[in-house]
């Protein structure tokens, strides 16, 4: 079976997709990427989506709007993506987050848009979405997901081994004798927010860290930053753009009375992630950690992670069989294959779930829908770059 896996992240620049063949065998899964792409969001529409994120506010009808026309945008990159791959027989649409509900350390609900039936009509096939607040049901976060795909990626290395992902937020997930997961805090979030409203680069985001590497970390602020109770808050734990943006920022700032530079802004928004992973990797004994995401290309950040851990073994997770760029993409071909085969895709210590549950919905294509047969489960997966030159 053929599964394309669409995700706009907490970075909400684009939409990056993965077309995977996946075959199983006596709980054995192999996936092959046959196909994979990350495309930006028209500039109109990503100006519109982030004036309506937090803490902004927005109505209704403009939720409506953007549910469409991200629906919309998704099924686009899904026909492009099907049509690069001979076709596929399912999609999977993660959609796009506009708001994740976390009370007193507790995920209530998560809002995820991109309205799956105009993917559903524009490809003809049935579409696997809304893939999250299943997990929340059975008191899981409905973060980090993308723990189910770890745990059978790291499975069975010596020692402690982790994935990180630097999106917008970077999450971890760490095997070990047991396996937990959670969100650490901001990768790029806060970096891109101040990027896009002080209009330091075009592009929205510290492209090969030229801004950063151009100021100095001011101390201060990192202290300030750092103070954040979030990150003394035990695992599971799940944050987002609710938390960490640009009026957290701006009242650090005003708190400290300071004028900082904004390079110098930049590098010390850089140097947080770092010192948070390296931190939370410090903490858990991780001996092999493998990265993807959009941070992974920033190399600041790369290099001052290996600088602060050198007894670390730090790669790509394209070592893994996952390219970095579209691990979160393949992520969720994965989830769509195992809801559409009647698998759980949950690992209750990634998430904090009770128990295991099969993810989402499924959004019939141009024609009745009939659903595989049930399989066993997934012991292991064997996962192949097909798209490497």
């Amino acid at each position: 079976m053929k599964v394309a896996g669409l995700i706009s992240g907490t970075s909400h620049d684009g939409i990056d997709v993965a077309v995977v063949e996946f075959a199983h065998t006596d709980g054995v899964l192999r996936g092959t990427v046959v196909y994979g792409d990350s495309v930006p969001y028209a500039p109109e529409l990503r100006a519109r989506l982030v004036a309506a994120l937090p803490p902004q506010q927005t109505t209704i009808d403009e939720v409506c709007a953007l549910d469409t026309l991200i629906g919309q945008a998704f099924a686009d990159v899904a026909a492009g993506a099907a049509d690069a791959a001979g076709g596929v027989d399912a999609v999977a649409s993660h959609g796009q987050t506009v708001f994740h509900w976390v009370d007193g350390g507790h995920a209530l609900g998560t809002l995820q848009i991109g309205q799956p039936a105009w993917i559903a009509e524009r490809v003809g096939a049935p579409v696997v979405s809304d893939i999250r607040v299943r997990d929340i049901t059975v008191g899981g976060h409905g973060a980090p997901l993308v723990s189910y795909l770890d745990d059978l990626l790291l499975r069975g290395r010596e020692g402690v081994a982790a994935a990180l992902n630097l999106g917008g937020i970077s999450n971890i997930t760490v095997v070990g004798s047991g396996l937990s997961a959670y969100d650490i805090g901001p990768a790029n979030a806060l970096i891109d927010a101040v990027i896009v409203e002080r209009q330091l680069n075009p592009l929205g985001y510290d492209d090969d860290a030229r801004i950063a590497r151009s100021g100095v970390v001011d101390l201060g602020l990192l202290e300030s930053l750092l103070a954040d109770p979030y990150y003394a808050l035990p695992a599971p734990k799940s944050t987002g753009k609710e938390h960490f943006h640009l009026a957290y920022v701006e009242r650090h700032l005003a708190a400290l009375g300071c004028d900082v530079r904004p390079a110098d802004l930049v590098a010390t928004l850089t140097e947080l992630t770092v010192r948070t992973v390296a931190d939370a990797v410090r903490r858990e004994r991780v001996a092999f950690l493998a990265v993807s995401g959009g941070g992974c290309r920033n190399p600041l950040i790369m290099s001052g992670l290996r600088a602060a851990l050198p007894g670390v073994e730090i790669v790509l997770t394209d070592d893994l069989g996952a390219p970095a760029d579209t691990k979160e993409a393949i992520l969720v071909a994965l989830i769509g294959w195992c809801t559409l085969h009647g698998v759980p895709a949950i690992v209750p210590g990634g998430t904090g779930a009770r128990e295991p549950r099969i993810l989402g919905t499924i959004t019939p294509g141009r024609g009745p829908l009939r659903l595989p047969e049930p399989v066993g489960g997934v012991e292991s997966l064997r996962l192949i770059d097909g798209t490497a030159r």
